[in-house]
């Protein structure tokens, strides 16, 4: 069992990974876990395909790895969950998609974090792909995020997001 839990939340190309980037470099006590790589790592074990291949082409298999996730999530709810509940230490959970995963985060005591950038921007970074799955929009009207932070503007905003929300974590 983890000792702290911090998750991340947030559509695709919005910053979740960067934020938590940062956080990581100030927090050098917490390691970052995420849900999809462990999707990752197994369709490419069924695939016969490496991480950095499927990094690679994330838009080629997003489809494939979402449906992964969903197929995980049909057999039990918590199917990828247990194994992130699994670590030591304090972790970052960079990619809460599902109400689910958010209520058993929160469950264990997880502080929440939701990174917001609009479509526009988001697009920009990189192609969007099944936007209006589940995955995308399922957490769109939780409004109890212990800290929002909008990724809008400059790294050095976004920066300046993430000592404040060091400063908190802190206390």
């Amino acid at each position: 069992m983890p000792d702290k839990i911090v998750i991340f939340s947030g559509k695709q190309f919005c910053g979740k990974d960067t934020l938590a980037g940062m956080l990581l470099k100030m927090m050098p006590d917490f390691k970052r876990v995420a849900i999809a790589d462990i999707i990752k790592l197994t369709y490419g074990a069924q695939k016969g395909l490496t991480y950095d291949e499927i990094e690679q082409n994330k838009p080629k298999y997003r489809p494939d790895l979402i449906a992964l996730g969903n197929w995980g999530r049909a057999q039990d709810p918590d199917y990828w969950l247990k194994k992130i509940l699994e670590q030591k230490g304090n972790i970052f959970v960079t990619d809460v998609r599902m109400k689910h995963e958010y209520e058993v985060f929160k469950a264990e005591g997880a502080i929440s974090i939701r990174v917001e950038a609009n479509r526009e921007i988001r697009s920009a970074r990189g192609q969007l792909v099944n936007e209006f799955d589940a995955t995308e929009t399922e957490l769109d009207d939780v409004q109890d995020w212990d800290f929002v932070v909008k990724n809008e503007t400059t790294l050095e905003d976004l920066r300046q997001q993430a000592e404040k929300i060091v400063l908190k974590l802190r206390v």
